[in-house]
């Protein structure tokens, strides 16, 4: 998906969007979630390379939990200051 409107930021990282927007559900459709918020792709990626639909469904709608998991946390040090089309390839956890 393209676009997240003028002035929009990331949900995870708080960057400004840019070029490319993907829209996520903080508690996944398959456990019911309705809401969608915008995201960087690669901060998309993030999310679900470190947590599984049950433990999105658990506490992905609490973005304080999702930013101090270790993995997350690292990542939102990591990409601070990078250009908001900024794309890399991402890890996902063992």
């Amino acid at each position: 998906m393209t676009g997240g409107g003028e002035g929009a930021t990331c949900w995870l990282c708080e960057r400004p969007l840019g070029a490319r927007t993907e829209w996520h559900h903080p508690v996944p459709k398959s456990r019911d979630g309705r809401v969608t918020v915008a995201l960087h792709p690669i901060c998309h990626r993030t999310i679900h390379a470190n947590f599984s639909n049950g433990e999105l469904a658990r506490c992905g709608a609490d973005l304080a939990q999702l930013r101090i998991h270790p993995a997350v946390a690292k990542f939102l040090v990591w990409v601070t200051g990078k250009p908001a089309d900024f794309h890399a390839p991402t890890a996902r956890r063992r």
